[in-house]
């Protein structure tokens, strides 16, 4: 576990439970130690897959510096299920994740989508990269880079003591 912004599971999060095979319903497409990755429920491009980490992280507003190989990561994971699904034009496929308050589950999830030339017209703008609801996984290691990891002593520090 990366940091301390996660817990392991959260009984009240499906998406916990996704991944940790306690949902006979859902499909799980490929999955490792880390991650899971299963088809989205409500699709917008002909391959529209989530990305989830087995530990539960609320959002990439949960994310620090400490978290840029997780992005990398997850990107790769989701590149990998893509190329399982005959996808090899990776110029056109979309991967990033929603910001907080524009999150349907809290627990962090990629979306990795293809061809990204093929998105719904209707949901574009759910997906439009540098928007406030929308942030590509590129940009989110750019951002972390910015971020320090929490530690007590810079909370304690944030607090004023």
């Amino acid at each position: 576990m990366e940091g301390k912004t996660c817990k392991e599971f959260d009984e009240s999060c499906i998406f916990c439970h996704f991944a940790h095979n306690r949902d006979v319903e859902t499909t799980i497409l490929k999955q490792d130690e880390e991650f899971v990755c299963f088809r989205d429920i409500d699709p917008v491009a002909p391959h529209h897959y989530l990305v989830i980490p087995r530990d539960h992280i609320v959002s990439c507003k949960s994310l620090n510096r400490s978290h840029i190989d997780l992005v990398e990561r997850m990107a790769k994971f989701g590149k990998e299920v893509l190329l399982d699904q005959g996808i090899t034009d990776m110029e056109n496929v979309r991967l990033g994740f929603h910001q907080p308050p524009f999150i349907s589950v809290g627990h962090l999830h990629l979306h990795v989508l293809a061809p990204a030339s093929q998105i719904s017209t209707y949901m574009q703008h759910k997906f439009t990269p540098g928007t406030d609801r929308f942030i590509t996984e590129q940009s989110l290691r750019e951002r972390l880079k910015k971020v320090s990891p929490l530690t007590f002593t810079s909370f304690r520090q944030y607090l004023g003591f």
